[in-house]
């Protein structure tokens, strides 16, 4: 079991929250979603390792931005 956390730009309601649990829920290996609106933390929790540059991938489709990437 693997954890990463992320800062989420650009998220103003819970709609946004829902579309980027979405799509950072289908990425391949990904088990568990949390996103707080209030501090823009993403918390992915995996089988294992996941590229980071998925999850980047993820939010922007949904239309947000990763801060510190």
């Amino acid at each position: 079991m693997s954890t990463a956390t992320y800062t989420v730009k650009g998220m103003t309601c819970g709609h946004c929250v829902s579309s980027v649990k979405e799509e950072v829920g289908e990425v391949a290996g990904v088990t568990s979603v949390e996103v707080d609106l209030a501090s823009g933390l993403l918390t992915v929790d995996s089988d294992g390792p996941v590229d980071a540059a998925k999850i980047v991938a993820a939010v922007e489709e949904a239309g947000y931005e990763v801060a510190n990437q």
